[in-house]
């Protein structure tokens, strides 16, 4: 298994160090006893806000997984601190596909984006009603987690060292559900016929594949038929609808390893290379891609998240959208002790392990520093939803 570049014939591309890989590894195989796995990517119509159930006189307005309390502004941590630049920067993405209520802000939010942060934050005040979230048990704190966009280095064609393939929706997707099992995906020819030509590219290891899978989405740096290459992203576009399972948890269950970090799945793959299928066929969960062309690396943004749209790296969330709607403003508010974030975050994704009241998972982007971040965060959390008066 590799945990640097993935080949001599692969070099110049941004590719993550061993030291990085596998921190982040440890986080997205959900090796921890009680940590999820990062977004696995919803299709967008399936998600829908939710909705508001009920509300008092007390100000408290209830969720289908959450209860909201108002609040004052003066309760949001650090609310006078945040420069907002970029989460409006998020939010004028969410206006690109609004939800209601807030579809009527949209025009204010528009004129007040080059506005100076005094005057942003005066609107806020003005226009939204800040609301603690809580459990129905009215517990506030919560679990703040990170996911970000892999790297990886691929081919368009099977060639020796890439031969692990990435696939397409294939048809019979939705006329079989659930589908084929990650293993009777390798294993049956039914499944094998059905996916026949709709591998989009080829990585060098299963693991990366799996890795790609949880994050919902990656840029490849592909490797052309011609010998030429180009930078593309690999967006979600659907699922085998099988449960996902986390092979850490599969080991800890086995009684196969104590230490269910990755470098004691590294040690126990090391030690027990003939059982990697077995490891990777724990989880039945397979997702299927969609081809993106990124003309210009430099200015391309964040993949589409449930919401429909680009996430901003530092400014989205995943969240459970029966607890938040997307395209709620979030005041988010996580002391450490990896990183003190108080900030105005949008809620614009979920995640198959992102459930709950107070939970969200923070979109750190993609590079070195972004897998760092993702691979290494979870930490307390307390969320206000901004709602609109």
């Amino acid at each position: 298994m590799n945990s640097g570049a993935v080949g001599a014939r692969f070099t110049g591309a941004a590719a993550y160090s061993g030291a990085i890989y596998w921190v982040l590894l440890g986080l997205a195989l959900g090796v921890l006893s009680a940590c999820g796995s990062g977004p696995l990517r919803a299709p967008v119509a399936t998600q829908r806000p939710a909705a508001v159930v009920q509300r008092d006189v007390a100000g408290v307005v209830d969720h289908p997984h959450s209860r909201w309390v108002s609040a004052d502004w003066a309760e949001l941590p650090g609310f006078d601190e945040d420069s907002l630049f970029e989460a409006w920067n998020a939010w004028l993405k969410s206006c690109e596909r609004p939800v209601p209520p807030f579809t009527v802000l949209c025009g204010e939010v528009r004129q007040r984006s080059i506005a100076d942060p005094q005057e942003q934050r005066a609107w806020l005040q003005e226009r939204l009603q800040p609301f603690r979230v809580e459990s129905s048990q009215g517990e506030s704190s919560g679990l703040l987690t990170g996911y970000f966009e892999p790297m990886l280095e691929a081919s368009r064609v099977p060639v020796a060292g890439f031969a692990v393939p990435l696939y397409g929706p294939p048809a019979t997707l939705a006329q079989r559900k659930p589908w084929f099992t990650r293993q009777e995906i390798d294993t049956l020819p039914e499944a094998q016929a059905a996916l026949q030509g709709k591998a989009i590219a080829y990585l060098a290891s299963p693991i990366d594949a799996l890795v790609l899978q949880i994050q919902g989405s990656g840029r490849l740096h592909l490797a052309q038929t011609d010998g030429s290459y180009r930078w593309v992203r690999l967006a979600f576009a659907g699922t085998n609808e099988q449960p996902y399972r986390s092979v850490g948890r599969w080991l800890l269950d086995q009684g196969l390893v104590r230490d269910a970090s990755w470098p004691g799945i590294k040690a126990w793959l090391a030690q027990n290379p003939q059982r990697q299928q077995e490891l990777l066929w724990s989880n039945p969960r397979m997702v299927f891609f969609r081809e993106e062309v990124i003309a210009d690396m430099d200015a391309a943004g964040g993949p589409r998240g449930a919401q429909g749209v680009a996430l901003t790296p530092g400014r989205s969330i995943a969240v459970d959208p029966l607890s938040i709607p997307y395209g709620t403003p979030v005041w988010l508010s996580s002391p450490g002790p990896l990183t003190s974030l108080r900030k105005l975050v949008l809620a614009q994704d979920t995640g198959s392990a992102i459930t709950g009241a107070v939970r969200a998972d923070y979109f750190t982007g993609w590079g070195n520093e972004a897998a760092d971040l993702a691979g290494r965060l979870r930490q307390s959390l307390q969320m206000w939803a901004l709602w609109p008066k």
